[in-house]
């Protein structure tokens, strides 16, 4: 199997059965998150429900259940939680990760931005500065020189055009809206480059081609 098909397939596989991986209340500090909606209530609900009907639960624990006592906490050995992916430097497990706002052994050391960033751009939070990224262009607008990806179970490349409001949203119910868990995820696998080779052949564009691009055609 070559790199790229053991990719697809991996995505595939991904898409049909899971997913994955903030606002600020009125009055707060907008320069720490995004637009929020009337209330920081409003916020969160979408952000959850956004996290529900996406089948984050699927890899990161619950299901589509939030009353699941292992809701986003990571993976506990299952088969949908855990992914082989082939490539010519060898065979690599990723699993998903803690996602609820534990210090240590969930996101909650990220902040919003971070969170955002990572949906937006697939960059790894923890790797990744706390700032407004303008650009896609490694070096430029606050984008890494060196950028550091999410590997690639998990479907930021379809997440990433999803509008500013939704991933605040996501960002903002993941740090104020769900219990910290303490459950330690073993790191996943990845070769050398953080998977940096792979997202450069294999998706397009942010912001996607204008309508109509070379694949589609207007209706009429």
């Amino acid at each position: 199997m070559t790199y790229q098909t053991g990719f697809r397939r991996t995505a595939a596989l991904l898409m049909s059965i899971a997913c994955i991986a903030g606002c600020q209340p009125a009055g707060g500090d907008a320069s720490k998150g995004g637009p929020m909606l009337s209330t920081a209530m409003d916020t969160i609900q979408l952000g959850r429900k956004l996290v529900i009907s996406h089948a984050c639960g699927d890899c990161h624990g619950g299901g589509d259940n939030p009353a699941a006592p292992v809701w986003l906490d990571g993976m506990r050995d299952t088969l949908i939680q855990q992914f082989r992916l082939v490539t010519p430097m060898g065979v690599f497990v990723t699993r998903a990760r803690n996602i609820t706002p534990d210090n240590e052994t969930g996101i909650g050391r990220f902040s919003e931005r971070q969170i955002f960033n990572a949906l937006r751009y697939g960059l790894r939070p923890g790797e990744t500065p706390d700032v407004e990224i303008t650009s896609t262009t490694p070096g430029q607008g606050n984008f890494p020189m060196t950028p550091k990806y999410l590997s690639p179970p998990m479907p930021w490349p379809a997440w990433r055009h999803m509008d500013d409001a939704e991933l605040w949203a996501i960002a903002a119910y993941l740090k104020r809206g769900v219990r910290p868990s303490v459950h330690k995820v073993e790191d996943s696998e990845g070769p050398p480059d953080f998977w940096a080779g792979l997202y450069g052949q294999a998706i397009g564009t942010y912001p996607a081609p204008a309508f109509p691009a070379a694949g589609e055609k207007a209706p009429g």
